[in-house]
């Protein structure tokens, strides 16, 4: 019998009671792929569905080979397999930052493929395929990293291949590896690469002059690509809302408890605001901030402020001098004025690059302050030194201030605990700031996103197995058994003005004013506001009675008629 010391040894290196525990959790899958452990390929028909944007034209022009081959019509799974494909060689790459769930899209892919082909892991993401690092995946990797979090199997990276020289790096990896298809695991802009990808390797990358197929797989926890009934949510989303709302509804308690502290939260969140809209649902706070509202309503930095200043006195006067409020973290430049300056000096910054990057800390933000207009120099006058020093902070690698370093929460703390004076002095004002970002990107799927990417990779093996290529993966009818779709990447992509010229992107998903999500928080937050109806919604479940259910903004929009979803 072995002592408590060789029991906890035993418990390292992803080992622990409830990782091995939830490798052994049985996944449902859609009824067109039989079993879970032994899933059966299928093959896919055209829909009547034809996708376009408003720049289907110039898409067309850019893309006529994926345009020539889909018709940018929608597939729909069409039964059991007829071909007993044997000898694809497929690569697998993580793009972007990690979501729950990656893994089992692997798991997925390498079960539908079955012994007679060959799956390879990308090291690193894009980058391990520039470089050419892959290597084989075997039924034991499947078996070990299934249900697991994060994307630590693979790695992940940001590179964007679009040079000359890139695509002839990747078509190097290609023939060097002899590889018919590579499945991109990514966001918007991942899956755009993906559709560049898919028109550059079309043909001539093999010596008969074939190509190699590609297939993207929609990952994002912030929910920002969607494609109406199509594709009701990425991948990650529910497992990251899921945390951040068990530890938002955790302070919620503390603050009822407490009665003395405000809680200002930032939630992952940068394009657009689903996460926090999710988890002012499951939670109920007393505030929440809606990035796509403020700007709809043109709302000034300042009339946030009052209305979040108007709750905290109108709640103290009711004997209330606590509460919570969230915010996603790109609010800032949803705010016109704020987005007015940020885009001033995004064009300075790279204008006076060498000068600026010349000068001492000390010393920026007067250099800035006397180039920018009049009004934008006032605003940044008026702005806090900690707001200050990150809006002149280095762009991330795709030109774009890093959001997720701004201390927004602190900045509305300070503001609302002025105003608040300026109410009522007598109001007492005490807050705590929170950043709820990177806790909820690698944490063990729930079991939608567990069975949702399962069955994504089952369905881009199945699109590979089929000879597609240009598709991305996607499962419909999320409450009703679900069924296996591919949307044409071309038939999604638009045109815009990036970097001083034209690119292709896959627009993101906003937030929108009449979605029923939307429409349910603007009833249900002037009582959430004037009262103490929170909820918690305690912590993500595997077994239990929770187990099966699926974010409320998603059951919202999609009209579902219950919160439980229902694969298989």
């Amino acid at each position: 019998m072995s002592t408590l010391v060789e029991q906890l040894i035993q418990t390292e290196a992803h080992q622990s009671i409830f990782e091995s525990a939830v490798r052994q959790l049985p996944l449902p899958v859609c009824a067109a792929f039989g079993s879970s452990s032994s899933p059966q390929a299928v093959s896919f028909s055209n829909t009547d569905r034809i996708l376009s944007t408003k720049d289907s034209e110039g898409v067309r022009a850019q893309f006529p080979q994926s345009v020539a081959a889909s018709g940018n019509v929608v597939l729909t799974s069409a039964g059991p397999s007829s071909a007993a494909v044997q000898g694809k060689r497929v690569a697998v790459l993580f793009s972007g930052g990690p979501a729950a769930g990656g893994h089992n899209v692997v798991c997925g892919l390498k079960r539908v493929l079955g012994a007679g082909n060959t799956l390879f892991g990308v090291k690193a993401g894009p980058k391990g395929l520039l470089k050419g690092s892959l290597f084989e995946i075997t039924d034991a990797n499947v078996d070990f990293i299934l249900n697991t979090g994060g994307f630590d199997f693979l790695g992940s990276d940001r590179t964007k291949i679009k040079s000359d020289k890139q695509f002839a790096q990747v078509r190097e990896t290609c023939i060097k590896h002899n590889l018919d298809a590579i499945v991109v695991v990514g966001g918007d802009d991942s899956n755009t690469n993906a559709a560049v990808l898919a028109e550059s390797l079309f043909t001539g990358v093999k010596a008969d002059g074939s190509g190699v197929q590609v297939i993207g797989v929609p990952k994002t926890i912030d929910g920002d690509l969607q494609v109406g009934d199509l594709l009701s949510i990425s991948f990650g989303f529910d497992t990251a809302t899921r945390i951040y709302s068990e530890m938002v509804g955790n302070i919620l308690q503390d603050t009822s408890s407490s009665l003395k502290y405000w809680h200002f939260v930032k939630l992952m969140g940068r394009s657009a605001s689903h996460v926090a809209l999710e988890v002012a649902l499951q939670t109920k706070p007393a505030i929440a901030l809606i990035s796509e509202e403020i700007a709809s309503k043109q709302e000034s930095l300042a009339s946030i402020i009052d209305r979040v200043a108007q709750v905290i006195v109108e709640r103290s006067h009711q004997g209330m001098n606590y509460g919570v409020l969230l915010a996603p973290e790109g609010l800032i430049e949803f705010i016109p004025e704020m987005n007015a300056m940020i885009a001033e000096l995004n064009d300075l910054l790279a204008h006076h690059l060498t000068k600026f990057s010349a000068l001492t800390d000390d010393a920026k933000p007067a250099f800035i302050g006397h180039k920018l207009s009049p009004d934008n120099a006032s605003l940044f006058a008026s702005l806090p030194h900690y707001i200050v020093n990150m809006l002149l902070a280095e762009r991330d690698s795709h030109g774009n201030l890093q959001v997720s370093l701004i201390p927004t929460e602190q900045l509305l703390i300070d503001m609302a605990k002025q105003r608040v004076k300026e109410l009522d002095p007598q109001v007492p004002f005490a807050a705590h700031s929170h950043f709820l970002g990177y806790e909820g990107r690698c944490g063990a799927p729930t079991l939608f996103d567990a069975a949702y990417t399962y069955n994504l990779g089952l369905t881009a093996g199945s699109l590979i197995l089929d000879g597609r290529t240009g598709y991305m993966a996607t499962i419909t009818g999320l409450t009703s058994g679900g069924t296996p779709q591919a949307i044409p990447l071309a038939g999604l992509l638009n045109i815009e003005r990036r970097h001083g010229k034209d690119e292709f992107v896959i627009e993101k998903a906003l937030v929108k004013m009449d979605s029923p999500a939307m429409q349910y928080f603007v009833a249900r937050r002037s009582d959430w506001a004037a009262g103490d109806l929170f909820a918690s919604p305690g912590p993500r479940q595997f077994w239990g009675p929770t187990t099966h259910q699926l974010p409320i903004s998603v059951a919202l929009n999609s009209g579902a008629d219950s919160l439980m979803f229902s694969i298989g």
